[in-house]
């Protein structure tokens, strides 16, 4: 039995010789009936008692005051071994938590005296908005430097005293030499791990080198092998090299089979060798979060590019402008409040009716990072039938199995597409305007909804989400509502009051443009 004294700090073991030897100063007590030594429930101790057969729990369970919300069980146990784990690995998957793990596990070492300045390496779509927001919702003590911007900003932000620093993936090769250098930056934690897949690949080599001076360094990723299980080797060779050869070739003999001159394919132990490799880690996904509702919804704030910004207000000072003149009837205020939409998600008819495409690489980059860190399928509703190609475009460019289903699709192609996505391991992803697909249909092969933008029909909204919560659903399912602007923020407020946005058109039309 082992006994754990959060006040003290100190963990009772069975009598062992080989404990007392480690630990001549070790009291002797007896307890109930049990000899026990009293050790100091430290990080060392924990690892050498750990290594003895003890099964020890980790300090930061009795020892750490949780800020920011009580944990999930299974955010409790994440942070057990990140903690306990020099070099590890986080394949949770999408919507169990596993920034805020990083975040609690980097206070709580830092805590502790075990570490003192963190590096989170992350797509630059979640730098402010995911990283430096959750940083400040669970701890506000810490400082965080968001390093973005030219090579001398960059600079400006990583020369001030930051507990944490965060930097996209392709940024790391700007300030390489800075971040090296930089004293107390003793962790790197590396969200989409994936992103360096390609061991050999310039930003990957950067990333292997910033690595080799961490004393911590955590990988996280909700899916390691995301086209071939050689993606696990260049993932390897930043968070623990010595975990595989040095040549990518060797490892890929381990794992694959050549059958033709330029063909290689996964062997049947793939899988396992990959898993076997990638050690130590967690694994959990979102059906493993029991504290949760079977189904979560949850609003994601994007950011939206200059371009955007500029049309979009322009737009929104033209809308008051109508309102303080009383020009606004139902018909022009729906007319002006779909453009609004329509500019939020980057892409907009000018007055030829042609496409324009606006800098709105962030809400795609969201909707990568929702799609690779799920391990079923995923369905993308869009307002906007004109919007549906521009993303089609950047799924084809990510190598991504997917199907769009739109006005203009026949019945057959829909019927096709459908019973490829719910009955096969085809089409990862439907990419669907909602008032296409969103009545009588049973699409629980997904688990994820992903809306790109609001609708403005509340049944339409709630029909679409009612695709996947069907009997036939045997996993827990989330809905993501990405957003950007104020426009975006209040029409999805609506819908999950279930209020009817027709009925109080002019009023959202008023809201939007102030």
């Amino acid at each position: 039995m082992i006994h754990v004294s959060q006040k003290h700090r100190v963990v009772g073991v069975p009598f062992d010789p080989r404990v007392a030897n480690i630990f001549p100063t070790a009291r002797r007590v007896t307890l109930k009936g049990n000899e026990l030594l009293v050790v100091p429930h430290g990080m060392d101790e924990t690892r050498f008692l750990r290594n003895l057969g003890h099964d020890i729990p980790a300090p930061i369970l009795s020892q750490y005051d949780w800020c920011g919300g009580k944990p999930y069980e299974v955010q409790r146990r994440t942070c057990a071994m990140l903690t306990t784990s020099r070099r590890a690995f986080v394949l949770n998957g999408l919507g169990t938590g596993k920034t805020r793990c990083a975040v609690w596990s980097f206070d709580y070492l830092r805590s502790v005296g075990l570490a003192t300045r963190a590096l989170v390496v992350a797509p630059l779509s979640t730098l402010n908005f995911t990283w430096k927001r959750e940083v400040f919702m669970v701890a506000p003590h810490l400082s965080v430097g968001v390093l973005h911007g030219d090579k001398k900003r960059r600079l400006r932000t990583l020369a001030e005293d930051h507990d944490i620093y965060v930097i996209n993936h392709d940024g790391i090769k700007v300030i390489e030499k800075e971040l090296r250098e930089r004293e107390g930056l003793d962790m790197m934690i590396v969200d989409e791990l994936a992103t360096y897949r390609n061991g050999t690949a310039a930003r990957s080599k950067c990333a292997q080198r910033i690595a080799k001076g961490m004393d911590w360094v955590w990988g996280m990723t909700g899916t390691p092998m995301p086209n071939e299980p050689t993606d696990a080797w260049g993932q390897c060779m930043v968070v623990n090299p010595e975990l595989v050869d040095k040549r990518m070739t060797r490892f890929r003999d381990e794992v694959m089979v050549k059958v033709t001159q330029f063909k290689w394919v996964p062997k049947r132990d793939a899988t396992e060798t990959v898993f076997r490799t990638m050690q130590p880690a967690v694994r959990y996904s979102l059906d493993d979060v029991v504290e949760l509702p079977q189904l979560v919804v949850r609003a994601q704030e994007v950011e939206s590019g200059p371009k955007q910004l500029k049309v979009y207000d322009t737009m929104r000072v033209h809308a008051h402008s109508m309102v303080e003149n009383k020009e606004i009837t139902a018909a022009n205020a729906g007319a002006v409040l779909n453009k609004l939409l329509q500019i939020s998600l980057g892409y907009v008819y000018n007055s030829r009716r042609e496409v324009v495409e606006l800098d709105g690489l962030p809400r795609q980059q969201a909707l990568l990072d929702a799609i690779s860190s799920t391990d079923r399928k995923l369905i993308c509703w869009v307002p906007y039938t004109h919007a549906l190609n521009g993303i089609a475009e950047r799924l084809e460019k990510e190598g991504i199995d997917y199907r769009i289903v739109d006005g203009s699709t026949s019945k057959s192609k829909r019927e096709e597409t459908f019973t490829l996505f719910q009955n096969t391991d085809k089409v990862k992803v439907l990419l669907a305007h909602p008032a296409t697909a969103s009545h009588g249909l049973t699409l629980t092969a997904a688990d994820t909804i992903v809306w790109y933008g609001p609708t403005t029909s509340l049944e339409t909204y709630e029909q679409a989400n009612g695709r996947i919560t069907r009997i036939g659903q045997k996993a827990k399912q989330q809905i993501i509502l990405l957003w950007a602007t104020g426009v975006e923020r209040r029409l999805y407020a609506r819908l999950r009051k279930k209020e009817s946005v027709q009925r109080d058109l002019l009023s959202l039309f008023a809201d939007a443009s102030a």
